[in-house]
C-alpha cells in the first residue's frame, strides 16, 4: 500500500448554525490547517497515488480566503468539514482539520 500526505493551510471564515447559545453562531475566521491522507495499492501512470497539485487544489483552491457558508452546502463544522475532505480527493481516505490550536477534528472513511 502507498500512502501520502499533504497538510493545507487555508484563511477562511465561518458561522456556525447551533441549537445553543453560542460566540461560534456569529462570523468569525480561522488560519486551518487541513491534513490530507491518500492512499493507493497501485500507483497511477504517473507514479503517483494522487498527485499533491490536485490536492492543492480541490481543497485549498475552492476554501481558501472565503466564508465558508457561503461556499460549502452544509454547516461548516471542522468534523463536516473533514467528511467532505475525504469525499472530494482522490484515494483520501482520512482528513484531520485544524480550526485553533488545540481544536482538531478527524474523519476516517469506512472501508
Amino acid at each position: 500500500m502507498y500512502y501520502i500526505e499533504k497538510t493545507i493551510e487555508i484563511s477562511a471564515s465561518h458561522s456556525l448554525a447551533l441549537d445553543y447559545e453560542s460566540k461560534c453562531t456569529r462570523l468569525h475566521g480561522h488560519n486551518w490547517v487541513i491534513t490530507i491522507f491518500c492512499r493507493a495499492r497501485e500507483l497511477d501512470a504517473n507514479g503517483m497515488v494522487t498527485d499533491f497539485t490536485e490536492v492543492k487544489r480541490k481543497v485549498k483552491g475552492l476554501l481558501d480566503h472565503t466564508n465558508l457558508n457561503e461556499v460549502l452546502p452544509f454547516n461548516p463544522t471542522a468534523e463536516n468539514i473533514a467528511r467532505w475532505c475525504v469525499e472530494q480527493v482522490d484515494n483520501c481516505y482520512k482528513a484531520s482539520v485544524r480550526e485553533s490550536e488545540g481544536n482538531v477534528a478527524t474523519y476516517v472513511a469506512d472501508e
